[in-house]
């Protein structure tokens, strides 16, 4: 069992549902200890890639493609500290998976990439209440997955859970990185808006691929 190109569209687009549907909540915690407006970015930066992915005349030739097209896409239209963030990991993730299909392996080098692009443009390492606390161990969790011979839907759903745990234990985090660092022990108790969306967007990944096995 492999995840394609079909895998990756569909992965795109239940990302940006999901972030229209989380789109309050996503506002709401970064109300409490940010800008108050990452719901509102990735629901600027997901309606403009919606708008490109539908605008192309042929099917991406290989999932790099799908995820370059999401990059470029955040880059240019999200503001704040997520579009190039996101972005980031979006391109990293697609220097890496320019092929039809991914097997385990490939998909472990595709979280890996992401982490790595957020890691390097955020400057961030785990237990700093950001992003990275949700993917550090979604990719710790897919190298564990892929290496006990689970196919690619079991890798990214192994992924997918620890990003979640990985989001909520940013509560109790003391915020270092970012502007949640401006806080600092008022933000101790508050879920960081960029892992819990990281969670919500690794978690469409996992369904995409449950529902298009190739």
């Amino acid at each position: 069992m492999k995840v394609d190109v079909a895998w990756a569209i569909a992965w795109v687009r239940g990302s940006a549902r999901v972030v229209f549907e989380h789109r309050e909540e996503l506002i709401e915690l970064d109300r409490q200890i940010g800008d108050g407006d990452h719901g509102e970015n990735l629901t600027r930066g997901f309606t403009a890639v919606l708008t490109r992915l539908d605008a192309l005349e042929t099917t991406p030739g290989d999932i790099g493609e799908v995820l370059r097209l999401v990059a470029t896409t955040l880059m240019s239209t999200v503001g704040g500290a997520a579009g190039p963030l996101y972005g980031t990991a979006y391109l990293r993730a697609a220097k890496v998976t320019g092929f039809p299909e991914l097997d385990s392996a490939g998909v472990v080098a595709m979280l890996e990439a992401g982490l790595e692009g957020i890691v390097v443009r955020g400057k961030a390492s785990p237990g700093e209440k950001t992003m990275v606390d949700a993917w550090t161990p979604a990719v710790a969790a897919a190298v564990a997955a892929a290496t006990a011979g689970a196919e690619p839907d079991g890798v990214l759903a192994e992924a997918a859970g620890a990003a979640e745990r990985g989001a909520v234990a940013t509560i109790p985090l003391l915020a270092t990185k970012g502007r949640a660092s401006y806080l600092g022990e008022r933000s101790i108790g508050h879920q960081d808006p960029g892992a819990t969306s990281s969670a919500l967007i690794l978690r469409e990944a996992a369904s995409a691929a449950a529902g298009h096995d190739a």
